[in-house]
């Protein structure tokens, strides 16, 4: 496989154009871009999707899946955002933290996790370029010179293994092509906000060899106060720089390597917290809030320190018959964060705060994983690949209390092998049917390796995932699919309490079942694309954390059972050739299914469920609530106008906005603790050239300037934390 082969394959990838939903278009088209035939018609563009591990068209793959180009990306990190910022961004995804932009929780179809220690496991996958980030601190690696970001919701149990029972998100990054290449974006803004991305590719010898670089530099200044130290401009900065080199060799037709080793340097902060600026007795911020002022006693003003490396090396070998690849990559990632948990003080409040919290996690990790697989190369009727995954991670994570508790260490290991495999078969003209299966052994070990009495605990478990789908084309334009798969969570150990005197908790594996069925369309002669699916799971044991309560515990558990369905739609309408909107919504409802399981409550709000006392404490009983952070409605809508100015180039105007429903934070539910109606816009307005070589334009984030609260912190106050502010800026973008 020559480089020039290899190239025109991955850029062939690349010409993914807008997602059916929250796809903003290129400035300008270009051929390697969006397709001239599509440029010069006015139809909306091809989205490739690998889901299958294969690049294929979106229309024709029988998964409920979404696409963020490149362009897309860039703007909604204008202002310097991370990756929290794609939440809301397509339908059922949503994404939040309370660590700052170390240690994001994701959530697809209402199914995630609310724990925020640093060792949590997530039932959503994080893959970047092939290889699984799984704890918590590298699927907070910066996003920059992406090719595409892919949502795929539903189990994805088969081929991409365990911890996938909610969907994943799938990021692909630029690689290294047979021509020099340029692009990149840079922007600053309000607050001194800088963004920095960009690579560039360098063929070192025509036909065998090409390198690429490529960098992210985003940097604030502090903005935020501290009201009760009388100090200006302290908190709200941050400074992150990260890079990836990626060399590729071909040495023959059949043979290619690429090597990748990507570094990151956080210097910033911890997420802000507020005390008592909600209610109480609802989820209003009150008088208590002021976006630009915290009043911090403690916290060592929320300092957050991460560093991280990722070397992964990829071997693909096609015989005549099949495609041999090899994915190995090792991750490294050390930090920590501290933060006044508790927003306040003693002295001012704002408020009642019982007791001062100022706690510090700490993470030193290594990751290493291999798979091995070898897929058909045949066009026909008949698809096959099959192959084999090993994971193994050991990381310590230490909790300092700064009054209480003591420093404490713990360790975890995980080590994890699975062999699948997955068939493809074209039946007739217009059905094709795929069915996959993935046997997998999951092994963890926990050990306190200092500050408590030695403890040692050990979870297992082995488990058979399998998926079935038929898709059917009902005409050249429209098709329908439907799927049934099954997935699940490896079973989970939470050392976080240890800290704090208790022991470690245990929630076997949550089980999924997963039924769905879509439509995906194209109308008008491509001008409109509407995609749709239902879907309805049922899940035994889902695993649960019960986050805070008057007690300060961070408990696993394990529900009886818990179910969600609901749909979501991915729309996008080529009104003119210079007019384009798109749009996505979904609806979501999940229900717990225990009508046993009690947990601890906050220590201020207004509680909404019956409770009982167990043991001295108030708990809530929480059968029949939602899934903590699933919002029931996620819309978004963007849309994009051009005036050409001669053959030249363009102005445009394009606009985006993100909509989240109702959503609980936590197990209980609380008249305090829940978000409804929170909107959030963008705009951009600027100059393009026709070719798509330069862009130059003004921007601004958070159009209305939201105070969206997007979390709480329960065991003490009625504490919360918000999204970023507004931020005015003007950006430049090249593409050669």
């Amino acid at each position: 496989m020559t480089i020039r082969t290899t190239a025109a394959h991955l850029f062939g990838a690349s010409t993914i154009a807008f997602a059916a939903f929250a796809a903003q278009p290129a400035m300008a088209q270009t051929a390697d871009q969006a397709g001239t035939e599509a440029a010069a018609d006015g139809q909306l563009n091809t989205i490739i999707v690998t889901a299958n591990r294969r690049e294929e068209n979106l229309q024709d793959v029988p998964v409920s899946a979404a696409t963020l180009d490149a362009s897309t990306v860039r703007t909604i990190f204008d202002a310097g955002a991370e990756i929290t910022a794609l939440s809301a961004r397509v339908p059922g995804l949503f994404i939040e933290s309370s660590n700052g932009r170390a240690a994001p929780r994701f959530y697809i179809r209402g199914l995630g996790n609310t724990d925020f220690d640093l060792a949590a496991s997530q039932p959503v996958s994080v893959v970047m370029d092939d290889v699984v980030m799984e704890n918590v601190t590298l699927k907070s690696f910066p996003i920059f010179d992406v090719e595409r970001i892919e949502v795929l919701r539903g189990p994805q149990g088969t081929l991409f293994g365990r911890n996938t029972p909610a969907g994943i998100v799938k990021i692909d990054t630029v690689k290294p092509g047979d021509e020099f290449a340029v692009n990149g974006s840079l922007s600053y803004g309000t607050f001194n906000t800088v963004s920095i991305d960009g690579g560039v590719t360098v063929p070192l010898v025509p036909g065998l060899a090409s390198l690429r670089v490529s960098g992210l530099w985003q940097q604030r200044d502090n903005w935020v106060d501290n009201g009760f130290t009388g100090e200006k401009d302290v908190y709200g900065g941050y400074s992150e720089i990260a890079g990836r080199a990626q060399l590729l060799v071909t040495p023959s037709d059949r043979l290619s390597i690429l090597g990748s080793y990507a570094v990151r340097d956080l210097d910033g902060q911890s997420t802000l917290f507020r005390a008592n600026i909600l209610g109480p007795g609802n989820n209003d911020l009150n008088d208590n809030y002021d976006r630009d002022t915290v009043f911090y006693d403690a916290g060592g003003r929320n300092e957050a320190a991460y560093k991280a490396q990722i070397a992964t090396a990829k071997v693909d070998y096609d015989a005549d018959f099949a495609t041999l690849t090899s994915i190995t990559s090792w991750a490294d990632t050390e930090g920590r964060s501290r933060g006044d948990i508790d927003g306040g003080n003693l002295v001012t409040g704002p408020d009642f705060i019982p007791f001062p919290s100022d706690t510090q996690d700490s993470i030193d990790l290594n990751q290493f994983t291999q798979e091995v697989r070898l897929a058909s190369n045949s066009n026909g009727p008949f698809e096959w690949q099959v192959g084999g995954f090993y994971f193994d991670s050991d990381f310590d994570v230490t909790t300092v209390g700064f009054d209480f508790p003591p420093p404490v260490t713990v360790n975890h290991t995980n080590e994890s092998w699975a062999v699948f495999g997955q068939v493809s078969s074209q039946v007739t003209d217009a059905l094709k049917l795929t069915g996959g299966l993935r046997y997998t052994e999951d092994d963890k070990d926990f050990v306190v390796v200092a500050g408590a009495a030695p403890q040692f605990t050990t979870v297992s478990d082995e488990r058979l995932s399998w998926d079935l789908a038929a898709f059917y084309d009902l005409s050249g334009d429209a098709s329908i699919y439907a799927r049934v798969a099954s997935g699940f969570r490896a079973p989970t150990i939470q050392g976080r309490d240890v800290a704090f005197g208790s022991a470690p908790s245990v929630a076997t594996s949550e089980k999924i079942m997963s039924y769905e069925a879509g439509l995906k369309s194209e109308l008008a002669d491509r001008r409109i694309r509407l995609n749709g699916a239902v879907y309805y799971y049922t899940i035994k044991d889902p695993q649960f954390t019960a986050v805070g309560g008057a007690d300060n515990l961070v408990q696993l558990v394990n529900a009886d059972k818990g179910r969600g369905y609901g749909f979501e739609l991915d729309s996008a309408f080529q009104a003119t050739p210079n007019f384009l909107v798109t749009a996505g919504v979904s609806w979501n409802h999940t229900e717990i299914e225990d009508n046993t399981l009690a947990v601890g409550i906050c220590a201020q709000c207004t509680i909404v469920d019956p409770t009982v006392v167990l043991s001295g404490s108030t708990r809530a009983l929480v059968d029949g609530n939602p899934f903590p952070n699933a919002p029931e409605w996620i819309a978004d809508l963007t849309a994009r106008y051009a005036f050409p100015i001669g053959n030249a180039g363009e102005i445009f105007f394009f606009t985006d906005w993100a909509y989240q429903g109702k959503t609980n934070f936590f197990l209980y539910e609380s008249e305090e603790f829940n978000s409804n109606n929170q909107i959030e816009g963008g705009l951009r307005a600027g100059y393009a050239k026709a070719d798509g070589t330069f862009e130059l334009a003004a921007f601004v984030r958070n159009i209305t300037d939201a105070d969206n609260v997007k979390g709480g912190i329960d065991f003490n106050n009625n504490t919360a934390f918000v999204n970023d502010p507004r931020v005015f800026g003007v950006s430049a973008r090249i593409n050669y």
